[in-house]
């Protein structure tokens, strides 16, 4: 008896196995592109979490039927939805715009005119040629994930495309939403609707590494509906610094004409201050 129970004990300790890592092998039924996947999304959102702000001089280029515009320009972009861009000219600054929360302000010096609204897409399509909100705009630039992505499920499917591989969130008859990793970055953004057209579709690419966070230097999204292309490549960026919250206030200059852009009208009236 006393043998017996000392073979049973030892097989209770022979079928005894240790807990396995969550990361040791792919989720049981996931492929092993979709745990791949699975991962760069999980670096994707850390990443979300560690970028705060970026500023930097940027070249700015963008085609619209026969229209193109190559501008220098300072870009100073702070989460979630704070904007500072100033577009240069020859002759110094052309064009100022500032958005914080849902306030836009824009100043154009050489016609001394002060202009005011709402921070929305087209606002900003309209002086950065950017159709997005102030937050989608800012983590365009910043070459993060729209906000309305659904980050925290599983994706849809996984696909390759050349060395890229993609995962979609969505369907065809609900619209997809696609993000596209080539080395473990983050290499493309896509939104299509229902319809099957695409809404947008933004590529990053020349990746350095800046203070351990890897950030691309050149941005290029095309918009369908408008019919506009438009690419940003930075110079010499910095991540995470310190950027006041003044940075994104602008005020009228003395004598300016002031617009506020809320008015159906258009109206324009002396600067009171």
């Amino acid at each position: 008896m006393l043998a017996l129970a000392m073979v049973g004990t030892s097989a209770c300790i022979i079928i005894h196995t240790p807990a396995v890592p969550d990361d040791a092998t792919p989720i049981p039924g996931w492929s092993e592109e979709k745990y791949q996947a699975g991962k760069m999304i999980a670096t994707l959102v850390d990443r979300d979490r560690r970028f705060a702000c970026v500023q930097s001089p940027a070249v700015m280029e963008y085609t619209a039927g026969t229209q193109h515009v190559k501008a220098k320009e300072e870009i100073v972009a702070k989460r979630p939805g704070n904007l500072r861009v100033e577009a240069m000219s020859p002759f110094g600054v052309a064009l100022l715009l500032a958005a914080q929360g849902s306030d836009l302000a824009i100043f154009e010096p050489a016609q001394n005119r002060f202009m005011r609204g709402q921070a929305n897409a087209d606002t900003l399509y309209k002086y950065v040629r950017i159709p997005m909100a102030p937050t989608d705009a800012v983590g365009l630039l910043m070459g993060l994930a729209p906000s309305d992505f659904p980050l925290s499920t599983a994706p849809d499917l996984v696909s390759k495309n050349g060395d890229m591989t993609i995962a979609t969130f969505g369907n065809s008859t609900s619209g997809t939403r696609e993000l596209g990793f080539t080395d473990g970055n983050l290499a493309m953004v896509r939104e299509t609707g229902a319809d099957g057209r695409v809404s947008y579709e933004v590529s990053y690419s020349d990746y350095h590494d800046i203070g351990g966070v890897t950030f691309p230097y050149v941005v290029d999204a095309t918009f369908p509906a408008a019919g506009s292309h438009v690419t940003f490549r930075y110079l010499r960026p910095i991540v995470n610094g310190v950027i006041p919250d003044s940075t994104f206030v602008l005020t009228p200059a003395p004598g300016a004409n002031v617009i506020n852009l809320s008015l159906d009208d258009g109206n324009t009236f002396s600067n009171p201050g």
